[in-house]
């Protein structure tokens, strides 16, 4: 976790780089449920994390809809996106250790059975909404790299990132160059 985030609580961070992450799963066509239990997985979620199709469907539905708060141009464009989203769809806040399986942590879906999209999108958009409202900033964003296009939560301090990694960015800035570059003349 990156030290200026200690103060907003690992959960939240983690929140937020899970749905990047799972956003950037479903990207992928077909059959993605074993990638996404993966990464679910890989984030703290308990077994079972058995996605059926239908839940599959619903995550993708989910996923589209949040790309939205990930592709605002600006804080109010994802404000805006984020209070759509949570309008109508989330409950008011509870408490929930998953039957002892994990730390107590915070919930605004409807229950500890509710549907994965339901899940996803409401505790992607909690975690969001905190980042935005510490930061002041939008708090995701997607990578301006053409030949990438990854969904990234923006973690870092100052101006807004435009790139999900510095590999990226310094690949853009290179072939900028490059293309700025007099051609030698044969």
């Amino acid at each position: 976790m990156s030290p200026q985030f200690a103060q907003l609580g690992r959960a939240t961070y983690e929140a937020a780089e899970r749905a990047a992450d799972v956003l950037d799963v479903l990207r992928g066509a077909g059959d993605v449920r074993d990638e996404l239990a993966a990464v679910l997985r890989t984030h703290g979620e308990p077994e079972p994390v058995e996605i059926t199709p239908a839940g599959l469907a619903d995550l993708r539905q989910a996923g589209d809809e949040l790309l939205r708060v990930f592709r605002a141009a600006d804080v109010g464009e994802a404000a805006t996106a984020i209070n759509e989203l949570l309008s109508g769809r989330a409950h008011p806040p509870r408490l929930t250790a998953h039957g002892g399986g994990s730390g107590w942590h915070l919930h605004v879906d409807a229950s500890d059975d509710a549907p994965w999209g339901e899940w996803f999108l409401t505790s992607s958009c909690l975690a969001l909404a905190v980042l935005l409202a510490e930061r002041q900033q939008p708090p995701a964003g997607i990578c301006a790299s053409l030949s990438c296009g990854r969904p990234f939560v923006n973690t870092g301090r100052g101006s807004e990132r435009r790139y999900c990694s510095a590999t990226c960015g310094t690949r853009e800035r290179v072939a900028a160059y490059r293309e700025a570059r007099p051609k030698d003349r044969v």
